[in-house]
């Protein structure tokens, strides 16, 4: 730990206690594995930068929580111990229930949907970063959510009294409405906790299912389209702003590409991640018809709960995008 702080505050701090000089070096932590297609973007948008920057940035990714995990990552990037990295947003939602925008179920299920609410979501969530040192650089999307159990279920009340994965407090309060035990693992740890029976049943996407090998371990994906959840690559603000103006134009401008691209990418693929899941023998099938009620009956209540929390903000965030 004192060694990966040390590391953090040669990279954040050598930056933030000067001029940035002809080259600057970055490091970027990220919570998941080189297979997954955000890390995948990700190492595109550090590629990208270097281009467009003629080498001025240079950034090194840290991948698969290697370097910050996540809960720390937020933490990490606001106090410059890493000048930039990646996060899941809904983790941040205990804080601010706007960072929770996408995890309600059925509100924004499809990809057309996800990214009106996002583009609607995109100001409230800049704004919030900026007025704790943080910068907004782009967000990508996940496929969305499906549930992923070892035995066969019809409904999600057959999942009551089971381990569930949470990695949000969206998912947590789904796990309390379904009955189940919200039980927090991220994701590097999947594997691990079930095969020591620490979970039992999750909710996540084809993405995650096919870069975790969900197949080593569970039989059964019911693609329920819950939620699209998002990831936030963001920057410290003292940071970005020690660079010269030439370098922070390119990164922005790599930053909108990198947005763009994930997004496209993510639709593209995820009915080949669950192809690959069904190869590798587990049964890919349809949500149930009492599975669809379920949702739209834990979505109402908890689009109401977030409404609650999210005050005037969440309330014309919502109003914006029915229109």
């Amino acid at each position: 730990m004192k060694t990966t702080t040390m590391l953090l505050a040669s990279a954040g701090f050598a930056l933030l206690a000067g001029s940035a000089t002809a080259q600057t070096k970055w490091d970027m932590p990220t919570p998941y594995s080189d297979g997954t297609f955000q890390t995948v973007n990700v190492r595109e948008f550090v590629a990208d930068v270097a281009k467009t920057t003629g080498d001025k940035l240079q950034i090194t990714v840290h991948s698969n929580a290697s370097l910050v995990k996540m809960p720390e990552m937020k933490r990490a990037i606001q106090s410059g111990q890493a000048p930039i990295g990646e996060i899941l947003i809904s983790v941040l939602a205990n804080e601010d229930a706007m960072f929770g925008f996408e995890s309600v179920p059925g509100l924004a299920p499809s990809y057309a949907e996800a990214r009106k609410l996002h583009n609607l979501a995109k100001p409230y969530i800049a704004s919030r970063l900026e007025k704790q040192g943080m910068m907004y650089l782009y967000s990508v999307v996940w496929p969305p959510q499906g549930i992923y159990t070892k035995a066969p279920i019809n409904a999600l009340a057959d999942l009551k009294g089971t381990k569930f994965r949470s990695f949000n407090p969206a998912t947590a309060r789904f796990a309390q409405l379904i009955g189940a035990v919200p039980t927090t693992i991220q994701v590097p740890e999947i594997a691990q906790a079930f095969r020591t029976g620490v979970l039992d049943a999750m909710i996540t996407s084809g993405a995650t299912g096919v870069d975790q090998q969900a197949w080593d371990y569970l039989n059964h994906y019911y693609d329920t389209q819950a939620f699209l959840p998002q990831n936030l690559v963001f920057v410290n603000k003292k940071a970005f702003d020690a660079l010269p103006a030439d370098v922070q134009k390119g990164v922005l401008e790599a930053a909108a590409r990198s947005e763009d691209r994930g997004w496209k990418k993510s639709e593209e693929l995820n009915e080949g991640y669950k192809k690959t899941l069904a190869e590798k023998g587990v049964k890919v099938l349809p949500a149930t018809a009492a599975m669809k009620a379920e949702i739209q009956k834990i979505g109402e209540t908890m689009a109401k709960e977030w409404a609650e929390k999210a005050g005037p903000d969440g309330a014309k965030l919502v109003a914006d995008f029915k229109k």
